[in-house]
């Protein structure tokens, strides 16, 4: 009883200075640095050691500290700056929680001057101007994937890839307002003492949350390259007008008994139970990583949120996009979009709403999708539209709508809308909701494919036998079918980067440490596919100059997204009176995946045809009257009056 007594007291007591606490396990002056951490009242010793270097070498100092108020606190007097420390309370050295700057590998903390990261003029860095999140345009890239086989690139695979011309004009060429980063922290795959040997990961194995990755920079031993080289690339792409959103993966860690958050305070950050047969922790593994971590818990909630708020104010990020949003407890994600809101409301969060397993919380606590109505301002990937058109994730040989599969049409139509209720989407006939999750159509991140799972040609080639034998003028008309039904819909539209040169994997499913070879944009597609990079970029200039394609509001999309008639294998819907307050009176979109025209009745009135055949013409004076029109195979026709 008295250690229960004891451990609640002493978090009533962290918690209520977490505010202090918060990113200051480390406080330095010139004439001593003040070092405090999270750990329990009954460790029997914990210290705090000092290094001249990021790896190696003995301890230059090792200090004892002492436990009063909810935390271990020491001061080690003179001017340490430049050096590295670890914490030890007896299950391992580590950085801590909190750690801001990290050595090679991120083994200890670094003791920097963090003002002195920031590039010139970073004062006045700005993040783009973003009236509403219906109004982004997501691309989602892997720093090694978009930058590694480029033939001019002059620093392929690190952040300083995106402060390069070439990038910047391909990314402003296309249209692109938003690049989400793959993990770009600390992560623990990929050794920085031998990045000659090239090794690649996704980045999904977190170790030091708060510090860029090292394997990115130019010098990962030295702790102020990574922050600031991260910073010019978030400054280029502010001045190029395109945001920066981040993936955090709050959910798991690399492992457990080498954990930053294990090693300072074991067992209290992840969720699990005590067996009753051996006594050991038995931890639950929501992530499918081995692992999840407990966001209910006051400190990892508080981590979380200074966490965020930090990347937000050093680094100047304008999203997160959360890894396995089901993994967290609904009330955290809802005071993250309230710190948010209070910094900046224009930052947009969203999520995959779903676990990869069971998670030790019920349902009705986590960030699941269909508890998106209870977390206003948050958005959650729609696998009901992914599926819709390309097939199930489970099963990589089956086909969706572009592939004739059956009944596919509600779904798809469920997605154009948003997600939100309709009047006229049947959510009996809808792939995986019964109910509408999304309050408003920003809430609702419409894609077709994305870094996990194969991408969209993969996917395509391996659901179509008739695909698989090069048949690139199908596939082509495929992949653009299916964008269009992207940006067309009233979500958020969300792409994978290299879509634009029709990107393909060599068919790997998860390509998460598969090699360069596979991983890489090739960007010879440009001169090879031409007209499908064309396309991508007027469709997303289509929507940018249409504000009837992101109403933005359910109401508005209620009133002004009406679906028509049509046969199996077509799906048309009609933008009407001046939606959005667009200058085109009615757009009226139809999505055919038949190998063969079909008759679409449309409302009586003479058409402009801006999107036919795989070419979009926004100034076109090619008219074509109602009530019927013919829309070719495999293509979308977009018309307006």
């Amino acid at each position: 009883m008295r250690k229960i007594l004891l451990s609640l007291f002493m978090l009533i007591s962290v918690v209520a200075s977490a505010q202090d606490f918060s990113f200051n396990e480390m406080t330095y002056s010139p004439e001593a640095s003040t070092f405090r951490l999270f750990a329990p009242a009954t460790a029997k010793k914990v210290v705090v050691r000092i290094y001249k270097d990021g790896m190696g070498g003995k301890a230059l100092k090792t200090v004892k500290m002492t436990y009063a108020d909810g935390l271990w606190t020491a001061t080690v007097k003179g001017d340490l700056m430049g050096r590295f420390y670890t914490f030890d309370m007896g299950r391992g050295e580590c950085p801590g929680v909190f750690a801001k700057a990290v050595g090679v590998n991120g083994q200890r903390a670094a003791i920097i001057d963090v003002a002195k990261t920031s590039p010139a003029d970073w004062n006045n860095d700005r993040r783009p101007v973003v009236k509403s999140p219906a109004d982004l345009v997501v691309y989602e890239m892997h720093h090694r994937d978009f930058s590694i086989a480029r033939p001019d690139a002059k620093y392929p695979g690190k952040f300083l890839a995106l402060t390069e011309p070439w990038a910047l004009n391909h990314l402003k060429q296309l249209g692109v307002n938003a690049v989400h980063i793959l993990p770009s922290y600390d992560y623990g795959s990929v050794d920085e003492t031998r990045l000659s040997d090239n090794k690649y990961n996704w980045g999904y194995d977190p170790v030091n949350y708060n510090v860029p990755e090292g394997g990115y920079s130019t010098d990962p031993y030295n702790p102020a390259v990574r922050i600031k080289e991260f910073k010019q690339m978030v400054q280029a792409l502010h001045q190029a007008g395109i945001s920066v959103i981040l993936d955090v993966v709050y959910n798991h860690t690399y492992d457990i008994d080498h954990s930053n958050f294990q090693r300072t305070y074991p067992d209290y950050y992840y969720r699990g139970k005590r067996s009753e047969v051996s006594g050991k922790m038995e931890y639950s593994n929501g992530s499918g990583c081995g692992n999840e971590t407990a966001s209910e818990q006051p400190m990892m909630r508080r981590f979380m949120l200074e966490s965020v708020r930090y990347w937000m104010e050093e680094f100047h990020i304008d999203g997160f996009r959360f890894d396995l949003m089901g993994c967290h407890d609904i009330e955290t994600m809802n005071q993250i979009r309230r710190m948010v809101d209070s910094i900046d409301p224009s930052v947009f969060i969203y999520g995959e709403g779903w676990s990869a397993g069971s998670c030790a919380l019920p349902a009705e606590k986590l960030g699941i999708k269909a508890n998106i109505p209870q977390m206003p301002g948050i958005a959650a990937f729609s696998d009901e539209i992914r599926d819709a058109l390309r097939g199930p994730f489970s099963d990589d040989t089956k086909p969706g709508w572009l592939g004739g599969a059956p009944d596919c049409e509600e779904s798809l139509k469920f997605g154009i809308a948003g997600c939100i209720r309709h009047p006229q989407v049947d959510m009996s006939k809808v792939n995986y909701s019964k109910e509408p999750w999304a309050l408003e159509p920003t809430q609702m991140m419409s894609y077709v494919s994305c870094h996990d799972d194969m991408c969209l040609v993969d996917r395509l080639k391996a659901s179509i036998p008739s695909l698989a034998n090069s048949q690139m003028n199908e596939l082509i008309r495929l992949d653009l079918l299916a964008q269009t039904a992207v940006f067309t819909s009233q979500g958020v539209p969300f792409m994978l980067s290299g879509e634009e040169l029709l990107r393909d994997k060599k068919g790997v499913h998860n390509s998460f440490e598969s090699p360069d070879s596979i991983n890489h944009l090739d960007w010879g597609h440009l001169q090879r596919y031409p007209q499908v990079f064309k396309y991508y970029q007027d469709l997303i200039a289509l929507r940018k100059h249409h504000p009837a394609f992101r109403l933005g509001n359910a109401d508005l999309v209620r009133k002004h997204l009406e679906f028509l008639e049509a046969p199996q294998g077509v799906v048309a819907f009609r933008l009407k009176n001046y939606a959005g307050r667009d200058d085109w009176r009615n757009i009226v979109v139809i999505l055919n995946r038949n190998r063969d025209a079909q008759q679409i009745a449309v409302p009586q009135g003479t058409y402009t045809i801006v999107c036919q055949d795989g070419q979009i013409d926004e100034q076109s004076t090619k008219k074509v009257c109602g009530p019927r029109v013919t829309v070719s195979p495999q293509s979308a026709l977009i018309l307006h009056d």
